[in-house]
């Protein structure tokens, strides 16, 4: 093991596979420390599995304990150890979603009990700031203020992970959390335009119109694609790309066994190895050839 650390904060089980899965494999490879905080069980998904449909929300429930197996499973096969629910399993309830016209996550018209997205912040900011404090990371990665696609759970988790990160660092915040820290470097995870803009081409040309249906490769992209020139490290996935998708087939209930993510030109190894990120705090190590960093912990 090296001294150094990572901390990723992700709202549902498999959020963590589908944005962040090959970075987490190549940095268990190196020695680094990895710890993965999921917000919520992801109680309100949907249900992919017609044999397990008794589990949704809206039936008989247990989808979250039954995700939190999945998670269990696809953490085995990246190889993380220390993975765990904000404040513990069930402290969070996953506030479900609606989807807008223009084609973005919103709120839904009723939430449960115990929603992450209605939390108070500085409840749950605590819970993250006695992690930060205990396993001391010099990176945390998490999404935009805008959750990347709008979902209310991955706003609020953007929203407890940037305070958390603030008050972890502030030398007289309740001590009782553990001793201050600062996390040197913190990014937002991105969607690269000139990528994805590549993957619709393939995807057209193979004759698939309905993966991202509404989406042309010459149009306008939603907000969760990141213009190149805002994002600021790359991380090569060739290597642990076949891990990060055997780890995403472990979340069976959310992600189709035969869908885009495995097959045809929007496979994980077309579209899904390199993974991109922002920096937002902290200052950006040397670039590679293409102007990415190559490594999150550049520079320290």
């Amino acid at each position: 093991m090296t001294d150094r650390h990572i901390l990723l904060v992700h709202a549902h089980p498999d959020d963590e596979c589908i944005g962040t899965g090959a970075t987490m494999a190549r940095y268990v490879d190196e020695g680094v420390g990895v710890t993965l905080v999921t917000c919520t069980a992801g109680e309100m998904g949907e249900v992919l599995v017609p044999e397990l449909s008794y589990l949704a929300y809206e039936n008989d429930g247990g989808l979250g304990e039954h995700r939190r197996g999945e998670l269990d499973e696809a953490m085995a096969v990246l190889g993380v150890t220390d993975h765990r629910f904000l404040g513990g399993f069930g402290r969070f309830h996953d506030s479900g979603m609606a989807w807008h016209a223009d084609g973005h996550a919103i709120p839904a018209e009723e939430i449960p009990d115990n929603a992450f997205w209605t939390a108070d912040l500085n409840e749950a900011a605590d819970e993250l700031v006695e992690v930060i404090r205990e396993v001391r990371p010099q990176v945390l990665v998490t999404y935009d203020e805008f959750g990347n696609y709008g979902h209310p759970d991955h706003i609020q988790a953007h929203r407890v992970a940037m305070y958390a990160a603030q008050l972890a660092a502030v030398p007289s915040y309740k001590l009782e959390l553990g001793e201050p820290h600062d996390v040197a470097k913190i990014y937002w995870t991105a969607m690269s335009e000139s990528r994805m803009r590549e993957s619709l081409r393939e995807l057209r040309a193979s004759g698939d119109t309905e993966t991202f249906k509404g989406m042309e490769p010459d149009g306008k992209l939603p907000p969760f694609v990141t213009p190149d020139e805002l994002i600021s490290a790359r991380v090569d996935g060739s290597a642990t790309v076949e891990r990060k998708m055997a780890a995403l087939r472990k979340h069976a209930t959310q992600v189709e066994q035969d869908g885009h993510f495995f097959s045809g030109a929007e496979s994980g190894h077309s579209a899904w190895s390199d993974e991109y990120y922002r920096l937002v705090k902290g200052t950006p190590g040397k670039a590679g050839d293409d102007g990415f960093e190559e490594d999150l912990f550049a520079g320290l």
